[in-house]
């Protein structure tokens, strides 16, 4: 039975996240140390201490979601756990992406830090504040999302930027034309159309500038070919070779984040365990909505981790 390690992306942080693994364990102190050091200031106090509104800043919460998820990886790898034999495949979503390539050893921790600092930025930066939107779409199929994004775009730019399967799409765009897709989705029978909480439109044509800064962040570190294959968000099947890796990269900033058909992908091949690494469990949640056949556990305190390896070893 193959086994996959999933990363979370944003939305999955918590004040006080990390902390547990970084008072019982040197390994992980040492990881949030590095990222501390690599972005020239504490952002580990604004992970443990808060406040809240603070962490959820895009430029923070990248970074702080990806130490987490580092720090547990650091601490199994310490009590045994090599990832190439025991670990199949790799995938994180969004920026979890960044998380399970720092994992699978393509980017150093400190240039993976500070891409993501740079990622937050520049997604934040690109599109001025109010003129972009994204809305969850619930109970509708994606071809009929698709439909409605293409009939929306007569306002502006409009396109799924997430598939998290059980009928939960998440669409992104300029305001104007997210609007009318939901009015649309609505009048087509969605259960539900409600715009989200965000600050930009992620995952949309219109994060082109943090694209392009992106791609020339991502020139100047190296990038080394996986351990572990990783299963790409915007192409949803494992990529091996670092030069694709970065290409694809470059192109998750404005394309659609796969991730039902990942999941899809992995329980098609024999990857039925899925090990949630890091803060939360919303991939855990989304895996058994999407595939039955798909178990996801989550792993981010000490006791988890325990499990984890006990059920890895058997």
């Amino acid at each position: 039975m193959a086994v996959a390690f999933t990363f979370p992306g944003q939305g999955s942080q918590a004040v006080g996240m990390g902390k547990a693994l970084a008072d019982d364990y040197a390994e992980a102190r040492a990881v949030f140390e590095e990222v501390d050091d690599a972005l020239g200031e504490k952002l580990t106090d604004i992970m443990w201490n808060g406040p809240e509104e603070t962490l959820t800043l895009t430029a923070n919460a990248q970074p702080a979601l990806m130490a987490v998820s580092i720090a547990a990886i650091r601490v199994m790898k310490a009590k045994g756990l090599d990832l190439a034999s025991k670990v199949s495949y790799v995938a994180g979503h969004s920026l979890g992406e960044y998380s399970a390539l720092c994992a699978a050893g393509t980017f150093s921790l400190a240039d993976t830090a500070r891409l993501l600092r740079i990622r937050g930025n520049a997604m934040q930066a690109a599109v001025p504040a109010g003129k972009g939107a994204m809305a969850a779409i619930i109970g509708l199929e994606h071809a009929d999302v698709e439909a409605v994004c293409g009939e929306a775009a007569a306002e502006g730019a409009c396109q799924i930027a997430n598939d998290n399967g059980g009928g939960q799409l998440v669409i992104s765009g300029e305001k104007a034309a997210v609007d009318k897709a939901c009015a649309l989705a609505s009048a087509k029978g969605a259960k539900r159309a409600l715009l989200l909480p965000v600050s930009a439109p992620f995952h949309s044509s219109l994060m082109a500038p943090a694209a392009a800064a992106m791609a020339e962040a991502l020139a100047k570190v190296e990038a080394k070919d996986p351990v572990v294959p990783v299963v790409a968000n915007v192409r949803a099947v494992p990529v091996t070779a670092a030069s694709e890796i970065v290409k694809l990269l470059v192109e998750q900033v404005t394309g659609q984040v796969r991730w039902r058909e990942t999941v899809e992908w992995f329980g098609a091949n024999g990857a039925t365990t899925l090990y949630e690494i890091g803060s939360g469990k919303v991939l855990t949640g989304l895996a058994r909505r999407i595939d039955k056949n798909v178990t996801g556990v989550a792993v981010n305190t000490p006791a988890d981790i325990d499990a984890a390896l006990a059920a890895l070893s058997a």
